[in-house]
């Protein structure tokens, strides 16, 4: 563990994974966002006919017994399935296949964090359906054990024969980031050699949805073009596209990626959180939170507010939340920052809840990676022309995107959500050994 005199690890990714709806794979993920097409369509099931807002970002044809044996995978949640799924993807990348293999931290040491606003809601809503049509002794037993919003860190805890600490960790909106955020902090500071931080959301169901819609809180009247309904920073925009899905990213300190000849993708640089103390669900009007969470992360990443190459902007869509995120920016960032390049990418993906902020970090390593700035989606009517929002296509920065010339070396990512949780981590590529990791993607 490090003393108070010993210098901080510096922190970096070296594994990811994703189950989206733009993606069932970080590659096809960052594909569907950079080349600009939305993930978001009329939503299939019976249970959605009669819904108000019948549109979102689902996941499809995916297999959970090509993963998981069948009796576990008929007792896990769908959102259980996709975070298992991501964490295998995001280990296989660093190069652990499976738990029979040596690890190259010590097994006591490699924590798992399950990031989540809501955990499997539908195992509750389910549960109660049995109770009310058979009576107590057809509740399930398991809903004890994989009912609660932790659940998946256990699973994979167990699946990997992972021993440090697994837990959720649970701040609606801003969960994904603050999970981030946490692991990089147990790292840094000698708590734990690795972590797998896996963000998961699923209430893309009716209760979830009802809900969200009677608050006016969800896009509504696109059902005849549901591509067109998450539209941030867009004057007609009238709220948030519901989306599922997980997204999983390793972390282990510099030294232990060099060590074992790892070539990180990113590194972890920066992180804040804070509360906006205001309203269960409007953002305080000046982005008190979300700024007091950005100017956190630069000072943790000992960065100034002109070192910020690009942004990827929580923006959901909803008329307050991006009036707010730009009052945040402004006060952070000053004049200049009106000059940073924003993409606002849940207009793609839409909005993951609880897993978006890992999702998003994904974007923003791939961002770094390629120099490529993803589009903001149907912005057709700027309510903030000042700001340099990236819309319609995506932004090349160079033509080679060699690491020398490469015109973005950080990325701030922010998250925010309901209650007042705000997260900011801020990505870089000044340990990546980004080209190297370009040249085997493509050989």
């Amino acid at each position: 563990m490090n003393t108070p005199t010993t210098p901080p690890r510096r922190v970096v990714v070296t594994g990811l994974g994703a189950i989206t709806p733009s993606g069932q794979d970080p590659e096809s993920l960052w594909e569907s966002v950079r080349t600009g097409i939305s993930a978001i369509d009329v939503l299939a099931g019976e249970q959605f006919a009669d819904l108000a807002v019948r549109i979102g970002g689902q996941i499809r044809d995916f297999d959970a017994e090509a993963i998981l044996p069948r009796a576990l995978a008929r007792r896990l949640s769908p959102v259980q399935h996709w975070a298992i799924a991501a964490a295998d993807q995001a280990l296989r990348q660093a190069g652990i296949a499976s738990a029979a293999e040596e690890l190259p931290w010590d097994r006591d040491r490699t924590a798992v964090i399950a990031a989540t606003g809501s955990g499997p809601v539908d195992a509750m809503q389910s549960a109660t359906r049995v109770l009310d049509s058979g009576g107590p002794r057809a509740v399930p037993l398991t809903l004890a054990i994989h009912g609660a919003p932790d659940s998946a860190a256990a699973l994979i805890s167990q699946r990997f024969d992972l021993r440090g600490p697994g837990q959720g960790v649970s701040a609606t909106c801003a969960s994904g980031a603050i999970g981030l955020g946490e692991a990089m902090r147990r790292i840094r500071h000698g708590y734990a050699e690795a972590v797998l931080v896996v963000g998961m959301e699923d209430c893309l169901g009716a209760v979830n949805l009802a809900s969200n819609a009677n608050m006016r809180a969800l896009a509504a009247g696109f059902d005849d073009d549901p591509t067109a309904a998450s539209r941030p920073f867009d004057r007609a925009r009238n709220g948030f596209v519901m989306s599922q899905g997980a997204a999983a990213i390793l972390l282990e300190s510099a030294d232990s990626a060099a060590a074992r000849g790892a070539e990180p993708l990113a590194e972890l640089a920066g992180f804040g959180a804070a509360s906006d103390a205001h309203h269960p669900t409007n953002p305080h009007p000046d982005g008190r939170g979300a700024a007091s969470a950005m100017v956190q992360a630069l000072a943790d990443a000992g960065l100034e507010p002109g070192d910020i190459d690009h942004i990827n902007a929580h923006a959901t869509g909803t008329p307050a939340g991006d009036r707010a995120e730009l009052a945040a920016f402004d006060a952070v960032l000053g004049e200049d920052g009106r000059t940073i390049p924003i993409s606002a990418t849940k207009s793609s993906t839409g909005h993951l809840l609880g897993a978006s902020g890992v999702v998003e970090a994904i974007i923003a390593i791939m961002t770094l990676r390629d120099q490529v700035l993803p589009p903001t989606l149907n912005l057709y009517d700027r309510e903030f022309p000042e700001w340099d929002i990236v819309a319609g296509q995506a932004r090349e920065l160079n033509e080679d995107k060699t690491l020398a010339e490469a015109a973005a070396t950080t990325v701030l990512s922010t998250s925010f959500g309901f209650g007042g949780h705000n997260g900011a981590i801020i990505l870089s590529r000044s340990l990546a050994a980004v080209g190297a990791a370009r040249t085997n993607e493509h050989s």
